[in-house]
């Protein structure tokens, strides 16, 4: 399932520069883990981005409801891509999150993760993510190390 750059949605802003968008279909679609948990990006903009999933069989656990490495890895990569949008490479130092619903299968989940803080050397970010009713299922926080501009 390989992204096709004409179904996000830019929420345009000078901020972001134009090489970032360029890299935005490889920097999802070089990433089998994604492909694999069937994750899509739908927004991208300066320090915020949405990503959709369903909830597939091959990512629930025994009792048939999202693994919790479905959302974790969905709020990760979307507080990831917000920090891409600010023009920067980072790795996760830290997260917490909260399982706040169980999320069953066939469900169709979307998260949305924010960046909060955009410094030099560290950033902090927020994922929330939520189910087709709007109801929140999971809450996250995380900080990324910054490895180097992303257009330099």
């Amino acid at each position: 399932m390989m992204l096709d750059i004409k179904n996000v949605k830019f929420n345009d802003d000078p901020r972001m520069a134009q090489s970032v968008k360029d890299h935005i279909e490889t920097f999802y679609n070089d990433n089998p883990m994604l492909e694999y948990m069937g994750i899509t990006v739908t927004e991208f903009g300066w320090a915020r981005v949405r990503l959709d999933a369903n909830v597939k069989h091959d990512v629930t656990n025994v009792y048939h409801i999202a693994h919790g490495g479905l959302a974790f890895t969905l709020a990760d990569t979307a507080m990831g891509g917000a920090c891409l949008g600010c023009n920067k490479r980072v790795v996760t130092l830290d997260m917490t999150m909260n399982f706040i619903k169980a999320v069953p299968e066939g469900a169709h989940i979307y998260g949305v993760g924010e960046v909060i803080h955009n410094g030099k050397h560290t950033m902090v970010c927020v994922a929330n993510v939520y189910d087709d009713e709007g109801d929140l299922v999971l809450k996250s926080q995380a900080t990324f190390y910054v490895l180097k501009e992303f257009t330099d």
